[in-house]
């Protein structure tokens, strides 16, 4: 067994709970145990090839633990952290408005159909107007809410830590559906993250599985398998979906902690890829590859017609690097010092560096132009790369 899995195994034994922290190997600090003794990677000297500006920073508060994104939408971009939402202007990052909601926020920020939406954890999901920022709608779900919110077409989804997905009117937050599973004993923070695309939703789940739902009526349409749990302890078969799945016309793929990354047709979830890897972070899609960085903070760019390996980048293990963004001739990611990375697409080479204040748990956003990282303190900073 790793020493991250016997970390998380004695964290669990303490907290009595039944979510892993994050997998990584400071695993320890969510449960208030202090960081590894692992010594992150040091830095390589590179030459730039392009330059990376800092644009603009704003603020939400403390992230307190939890895994914020920014989310652009139009000339704007949302974010959520600590009790706070922000609206912020891409150009500037001028705070168009900042709402207090008045409760401790999980997940967020989600945007579409004129709502900005954000999690507590106490189950709370709350619906701003996009417009002013002002509370359009509160629903109580069942329990803490994670990851991704979305809004498609009449419909809000959201998801809860005991596995269940929750669909409810955009109008006001009633209740349209709810698709609920089993989930194992243990499970990771990170997993459960949800991609849509032609009113179909697909959301990986603890265990290995990746399901289609119809997302008006929560209607399972296939079920794929991602990764099989193995081992004889429950820890050392943990082998959940992590990150978001990633979607185009032709497919949608997914990658899982001890276990593999796998690309399925979208149309029924035949299978068409698959290659053994490890992820306690996520992954990115582009026109040509997916990108994965794996549970040893190595970045792969994976041929997404085939799987086959093109690039390994291995130059920043134990850094606790995020999920990747793709970004055109780059792919972007930041680690738990505060470095962003911005790396080839073509040969995943370094091309260029920034610092930001505090660690970076969550995959860069793409803002177009540029991108925007969301730290643990709750700066928002958005970066020009040209």
């Amino acid at each position: 067994m790793s020493k991250r899995l016997i970390a998380a195994s004695l964290a669990l034994a303490l907290s009595g709970c039944g979510t892993v922290g994050s997998m990584t190997s400071t695993v320890g600090g969510w449960f208030g145990a202090g960081p590894s003794k692992a010594k992150p990677a040091e830095l390589v000297e590179f030459k730039p090839g392009a330059s990376l500006v800092e644009a603009w920073k704003g603020d939400t508060g403390d992230t307190n633990g939890h895994l914020f994104r920014p989310q652009a939408e139009g000339d704007d971009v949302l974010a959520a952290g600590g009790g706070k939402v922000v609206r912020m202007a891409i150009p500037t990052g001028a705070v168009v408005w900042k709402s207090d909601t008045g409760i401790k926020l999980s997940a967020g920020a989600g945007v579409g159909q004129g709502l900005v939406l954000v999690g507590g954890g106490k189950g709370e999901l709350l619906a701003l107007d996009l417009a002013t920022g002002q509370q359009r709608w509160k629903a109580t779900l069942s329990s803490e809410v994670t990851g991704q919110l979305l809004a498609v077409s009449d419909i809000v989804i959201a998801r809860t830590g005991d596995g269940r997905v929750h669909g409810l009117a955009v109008a006001d937050g009633s209740r349209k559906w709810l698709y609920s599973r089993n989930l194992p004993v243990l499970s990771l923070r990170g997993s459960g993250g949800m991609a849509v695309l032609d009113n179909v939703l697909y959301a990986g789940f603890p265990g290995g599985k990746l399901v289609a739902l119809n997302a008006a009526n929560g209607a399972q349409l296939w079920e794929a398998t991602v990764a099989l749990p193995r081992g004889a302890t429950e820890l050392e078969r943990v082998a959940d979906v992590m990150g978001n799945p990633v979607v185009d016309e032709r497919q949608v793929c997914a990658v899982a902690y001890q276990g593999r990354v796998a690309c399925f047709d979208r149309r029924n979830g035949a299978p068409l890829w698959a290659r053994d890897t490890s992820s306690n972070s996520g992954l990115a899609m582009d026109d040509r590859n997916v990108y994965v960085t794996d549970d040893k903070d190595a970045v792969t760019a994976y041929d997404k017609s085939g799987g086959r390996a093109g690039w390994r980048q291995d130059k920043l293990a134990r850094r606790q690097v995020t999920a990747p963004l793709a970004l055109g001739a780059w792919v972007v990611v930041a680690d738990a010092e505060g470095y962003v990375h911005v790396l080839s697409s073509e040969d995943g080479s370094f091309v260029a560096r920034a610092k930001v204040d505090s660690s970076v748990r969550t995959a860069p956003a793409d803002i177009g132009p540029g991108f925007a990282v969301q730290t643990a303190k709750g700066s928002v900073v958005a970066f020009r790369l040209k």
